[in-house]
């Protein structure tokens, strides 16, 4: 049987779209880790992927059978900033599976050395960011979030320098595709239509195949990209986690969320919190993300305006109304789900101000985001139970918990699917900064990936809450608070 069982697509596109080379030998490949339930999903053996020659594979010193390696071009805007190529500078897609459901993903070497794209880089990575996002990718999986995943992660044996010698690391990402915004923007910068139009019918087939006999193509898929935008966004904001990078190469046309470099969830609420450390004026903040997005979707837009409609004008026409749509999208999306964190089967006009007086409480005593909401399941619940061992609400709240129960009181849902639909949008525990660096600072200094497998493990389940979750569960100390994160480039 074939370890891994490749059926290659994207790679049958024009040779413009990528560069085929290897990957890059490293000197001593380790096992980290092995995503087996995932392994499990898209038919891959994971005995395989554990063994010696599983291991040279995801570390980039065999080729796999049926892969096909190469690395894509695409371009972007960075903070804001047109750079015309980028493209994958230190990853490489070894091929594409089916998994069991008929659903087709991409597999990726994160870390595997440099290609054409590399713009003077090693195209490696240090082991920090690739424990950080499977620990995050993971979490973020659970919490129900569209979302990039981590298959495997493996050691080098080498040193990566960055502003001291780190040790090396690959990371096995999976996704829908690795198609981005920026891919639409390098095709439309070279004026070159014929690839749009194949990219065009490319992702709709892949990602919308409802749409793929559409009377117009572009305009179906840019549609249906602001649609899957519109709902990962508002996913984003009810968990309180920010990217941190919204680049639009970094913004995936299938609406998964991709690169868990500069990125957290608040713990203190502060709509102007930013994680990234480039981030100086704050472009990403959390409460910025929406219209990133919205301004993202824009480009996209733009760039497939030679494919909208033959007259300019039609084609400027079409794109703004689609793009126009954003705003709505996100908010009945974004109230969907705070309906269900509040309790109530929705959201209407005169619940807003009640909203808007909880968010700035939260804003004005600093109250920590995911204890919060969850303490509230609490009180909708029964006082006595989950987190309230942890942690209560300032007696500031006071007047306005009794103004929602009032309102919980009005409201038609029986309370056993109040207490179901609560439970599962406030999630008890999630990937905090200060653990996530626990781990990673116990496996670089120390070789200890015990709390690395500890936080991968717990994390997997984040709508329950154990007794012994203490150490989880509570916000950081100001003496562990990581006020930034960096991508490990």
């Amino acid at each position: 049987m074939q370890p891994i069982p490749f059926d290659n697509t994207f790679a049958r596109l024009p040779d413009q779209f990528y560069t085929r080379l290897a990957p890059t030998p490293v000197t001593r490949p380790g096992l980290v880790r092995v995503n087996r339930p995932l392994a499990q999903q898209l038919g891959i053996d994971a005995q395989w992927l554990v063994s010696p020659e599983g291991v040279a594979c995801i570390a980039g010193n065999q080729v796999p059978a049926g892969a096909e390696p190469l690395a894509a071009v695409y371009a972007g805007h960075q903070f804001g900033s047109y750079n015309p190529q980028l493209g994958d500078g230190r990853a490489l897609l070894l091929g594409e599976v089916i998994d069991r459901q008929g659903r087709r993903f991409d597999i990726q070497l994160k870390g595997s050395g440099p290609t054409p794209y590399s713009r003077g880089g090693d195209g490696r990575s240090p082991l920090g960011p690739v424990l950080r996002e499977y620990i995050v990718s993971e979490a973020m999986h659970a919490l129900g979030v569209p979302t990039t995943r981590a298959l495997a992660a493996v050691t080098t044996g080498e040193r990566v320098m960055r502003d001291m010698a780190l040790p090396g690391a690959v990371l096995a990402r999976v996704a829908a595709s690795h198609i981005r915004i920026g891919s639409f923007q390098f095709f439309a910068a070279r004026g070159d239509q014929e690839a749009l139009q194949a990219l065009v019918a490319h992702c709709l087939q892949r990602h919308y195949p409802e749409q793929a006999d559409s009377d117009n193509p572009a305009l179906a898929l840019l549609q249906a990209v602001i649609g899957a935008q519109a709902k990962l966004i508002s996913r984003w904001q009810l968990l309180g986690f920010i990217h941190g990078v919204m680049n639009t190469d970094n913004m995936l046309i299938c609406g998964e969320t991709v690169d868990y470099g500069p990125c957290a969830f608040i713990d203190d609420f502060n709509p102007n919190k930013v994680f990234s450390s480039i981030d100086h004026g704050g472009r990403y903040a959390y409460r910025n993300q929406p219209a990133i997005a919205h301004w993202n979707l824009a480009v996209l837009a733009q760039s497939l305006l030679p494919v909208l409609a033959a007259d300019q004008d039609r084609a400027v026409a079409l794109a703004q109304e689609a793009v126009d749509a954003f705003p709505a999208l996100f908010e009945a999306a974004h109230l969907q789900g705070l309906a269900a964190k509040l309790g109530l089967a929705e959201i209407g006009d005169a619940d807003k101000p009640l909203v808007d007086e909880l968010f700035q409480l939260m804003s004005d005593g600093n109250t920590d985001f995911t204890l919060t909401f969850r303490r509230l399941y609490d009180h909708a619940n029964g006082p006595a139970r989950d987190v309230g061992k942890w942690f209560e609400l300032p007696d500031s709240f006071i007047p306005w918990l009794s103004r929602w129960r009032q309102r919980l009181e009005r409201d038609y849902l029986a309370p056993e699917t109040r207490e179901q639909r609560m439970r599962r949008a406030n999630p008890a525990v999630i990937p905090r900064n200060h653990r996530v660096e626990e781990a990673i600072r116990a496996a670089e200094d120390e070789a200890d990936f015990s709390p690395f497998h500890t936080l991968v493990d717990r994390l997997a389940d984040p709508f329950e809450l154990d007794a012994d979750d203490d150490r989880l569960l509570t916000p950081p100390t100001p003496q562990e608070v990581v006020q930034r994160t960096f991508c490990g480039t």
